[in-house]
C-alpha cells in the first residue's frame, strides 16, 4: 500500500493552525483522501497527559532541557501509536505542530543547541520527516493579540514578546533553507484569503501525488 503523506502545520501563537487544520482535512477528504488530524504535544492519551504538564500555567518554571525531553517523550509515543500506523495504512496525517516547533520554541526561543535537538530528532524519528511543513507566518503583535483573545493563556502564551520574535525568526530561517519544503501562508490575511492560499497549495500537493 502506498504510504500516506505527512503534513505538519507550523507557526507562532495565534497564526491560525488549529483553525485551519480541520478545513484542510475536509478539503482533502473531498478529494478522496483518508485523513487523520492530530496535534503536538499530544495526540494520544499519554502524550496529552504530557501536554498538560508542558502547558500548565499552574506548575513552577521547568528547566529548558526538561521541557525539550518532555516534548520528545510525547512525540515518541505519538509517532509509535498513532502517526506511523496511520501513514503505513495510506492515511494522510495533518499534524498541528511537530519537530519544527521544537527547533523554533526550544531552540531559537529557549536557546537550546540545535545540534542537541537534531540528535533527539534522529533518535526518536529515524528518517521520518514531514512531506510538507505549512508555515503560517504572522507578525508577533497580531499573533499575541489573537492568542490573548482566546482566554486564559497557557505557559507558553505567557512568554514575553522577545521570545516569540526569536521563534518567528527560527521558523523563517528553516523555511529559507528549504523553501519548497516549507510553503508559507500569509496568516495576517482574512480567513477567506488564507483558505484560498491553502487551497492552491493543497491542489499542488495533490497533483504532485499523482502517479507519473
Amino acid at each position: 500500500m502506498k504510504p500516506g503523506k505527512f503534513i505538519t502545520l507550523e507557526g507562532g501563537e495565534g497564526a491560525g493552525k488549529s483553525t485551519n487544520a480541520l478545513w484542510i482535512a475536509d478539503y482533502l477528504r473531498a478529494q478522496g483522501k483518508t485523513v487523520l488530524v492530530t496535534r503536538e504535544p499530544g495526540g494520544t492519551t499519554v502524550s496529552e497527559a504530557i501536554r498538560g504538564v508542558l502547558l500548565s500555567p499552574e506548575l513552577p518554571a521547568m528547566d529548558a532541557d526538561t521541557e525539550l525531553l518532555l516534548m520528545f517523550a510525547a512525540r515518541n509515543e505519538h509517532l509509535r501509536t498513532k502517526i506511523l500506523p496511520a501513514l503505513a495504512q495510506g492515511t494522510w496525517v495533518i499534524c498541528d505542530r511537530f519537530t519544527d516547533a521544537t527547533y523554533a520554541y526550544q531552540g531559537y526561543g529557549r536557546g537550546i543547541s540545535l545540534e542537541r535537538i537534531a540528535a533527539l530528532e534522529n533518535w526518536v524519528q529515524g528518517t521520518l520527516r514531514p512531506d510538507y511543513v505549512i508555515l503560517f507566518d504572522l507578525d508577533v503583535e497580531t499573533g499575541m493579540a489573537r492568542a490573548q483573545a482566546r482566554g486564559q493563556a497557557d505557559r507558553f502564551e505567557q512568554e514575553h514578546t522577545e521570545f516569540f520574535t526569536r521563534i518567528r525568526a527560527g521558523y523563517q530561517a528553516r523555511a529559507a533553507a528549504m523553501p519548497a519544503h516549507y510553503p508559507q501562508i500569509d496568516a495576517a490575511q482574512p480567513l477567506e484569503a488564507v483558505r484560498a492560499q491553502l487551497q492552491a497549495l493543497l491542489e499542488r500537493m495533490l497533483q504532485a501525488d499523482q502517479p507519473a
